[in-house]
């Protein structure tokens, strides 16, 4: 098992990431645990992300992930750009993967991701237990010169505690990008409270054949100081343990 405490590094992952309006605001809503806010409109983020060798990565090997959840209101990382979110579901393909997230507090279940483009078209899909969840196409052009970098914050949840941490990343997205259609396929699965409104939209996101990111040392406990002293975690004044279970309801 990979020590939960050490960084990990992967490189040039195909990655989708956007976020959307709901189509529950108020199922979404309910999935964010006492003493942290989402965003009035409620935004739901996805990513869903392939790492084709194991020579990508520090020490994962390869996988694919989904993760989804909330984005939250004040809980920014320190360099601006998107909201922070809350993690409520992570599906991994990999055990490694699971074992080192959940062990950071990620609500890790198993999962595989799909992504395939051709002639700009992407599809992308997420799995579990043998039946799609979560289906997306999107119409995608081609890399640049244009790289975006920073770090997105996410926070998770461990032994009752509220752990936040931000992973920095670099991305060379494509251009044009428009996703066409989000499908949540399994009414039954706890991941259906997360569908987009009807009419879809979309937020903001990008698609890249190659993102590169972190998951940085030692996440922190949301009342304690980030590296450098950041101040929006202190200025939230969220209490570390939590008044009820380590998950996010419906996980």
């Amino acid at each position: 098992m990979l020590d939960p405490a050490a960084p990990q590094l992967v490189v040039n992952a195909r990655t989708l990431l956007f976020s959307w309006l709901p189509a529950d605001p108020d199922a979404v809503a309910a999935l964010v645990p006492a003493g942290l806010r989402p965003r009035p409109d409620r935004q739901v983020f996805l990513c869903q992300y392939v790492v084709d060798d194991e020579t990508q990565t520090s020490g994962f090997g390869a996988y694919s992930l989904t993760f989804l959840g909330v984005s939250l209101a004040d809980m920014g990382p320190p360099d601006g750009g998107t909201p922070g979110g809350w993690w409520t579901h992570y599906l991994a393909s990999s055990p490694r993967v699971r074992q080192y997230a959940s062990a950071r507090g990620a609500p890790a279940t198993s999962g595989e991701t799909l992504l395939d483009v051709r002639g700009g078209r992407l599809a992308a899909e997420t799995w579990a237990d043998g039946r799609p969840l979560i289906q997306v196409t999107a119409g995608v052009g081609h890399t640049g010169t244009e790289a975006h970098s920073g770090h997105h914050r996410y926070l998770t949840a461990r032994d009752g505690e509220l752990i936040v941490a931000d992973y920095p990343y670099v991305a060379e997205p494509v251009s044009p990008f428009e996703v066409e259609s989000v499908e949540f396929l399994a009414p039954e699965h706890p991941v259906y409270a997360l569908r987009p409104a009807n009419p879809l939209q979309v937020c903001w996101g990008f698609y890249s054949p190659r993102v590169s990111f972190a998951y940085p040392a030692r996440p922190n406990a949301l009342d304690e100081p980030l590296p450098g002293g950041d101040p929006v975690a202190a200025a939230h004044q969220v209490p570390a343990r939590r008044a009820r279970s380590g998950l996010p309801s419906g996980s």
